[in-house]
């Protein structure tokens, strides 16, 4: 699952920084995936250790009776742009100090390597697989990594156009296993009608209104 909105009035990329929180529009989204997983077989519930997957996973974890863990693999990427604006007309591909930080989307040059998101999103659904064995688990995680995860599982190429990420806000990506093998991928959006339209999967970027991609 991706995390609930976040309450970031000045639109910045928070990245992995503390303090960031769920805004009470995000804390609705959590309670409705909550109640869209009541009743489900759900025997564990892990979160990245940043506020807002906490405050996502909270509800979930409370709604099936289960102590909320924590996975630091399930953290957001790393990037080099984290707390600053970087969004549709605010001017920062203009900018000389960050042209070093674009060289190369293939890896990305401004972040964390996808293949490194890859390693350590496998190891933590793996993870999770083995502490629900027979059951489901749920993970809450942050855009880009469950994207990049994702993407390799479907043997997807791992660099993209950030907009056309099917991980909007609450959303659920479904691995299914068989053993301990992944037979199936799934998507589904419980919170859609929540979701600002410009945050929604394939929304066209409106000036003054930043997606926080990677958030």
């Amino acid at each position: 699952m991706r995390h609930g909105e976040v309450h970031n009035p000045d639109g910045v990329l928070y990245g992995r920084r503390a303090g960031d929180h769920l805004s009470e529009l995000g804390r609705q989204m959590a309670d409705r995936v909550a109640e869209h997983l009541a009743g489900r077989d759900v025997t564990h519930v892990v979160a990245s250790p940043l506020e807002r997957a906490q405050e996502t996973a909270a509800p979930i974890a409370k709604t099936h009776g289960l102590d909320l863990a924590t996975d630091g693999r399930l953290i957001e990427a790393a990037n080099v742009f984290e707390g600053k604006t970087f969004g549709v007309g605010d001017g920062a591909l203009k900018k000389p100090a960050n042209w070093k930080h674009l060289t190369n989307p293939f890896k990305p040059s401004w972040g964390e390597p996808y293949v490194e998101q890859v390693v350590r999103m496998m190891g933590a659904l793996d993870a999770a697989k083995d502490a629900a064995r027979g059951h489901e688990a749920v993970c809450v995680s942050h855009q880009l990594p469950i994207w990049i995860v994702r993407s390799f599982v479907e043997k997807r190429r791992l660099w993209h156009d950030p907009r056309r990420r099917q991980c909007t806000l609450a959303s659920l990506t479904t691995f299914t296993y068989r053993g301990d093998t992944i037979v199936s991928v799934g998507y589904s959006e419980p919170a859609l009608d929540l979701v600002p339209v410009h945050l929604r999967a394939g929304a066209k970027p409106v000036k003054g209104k930043a997606k926080a991609f990677g958030a």
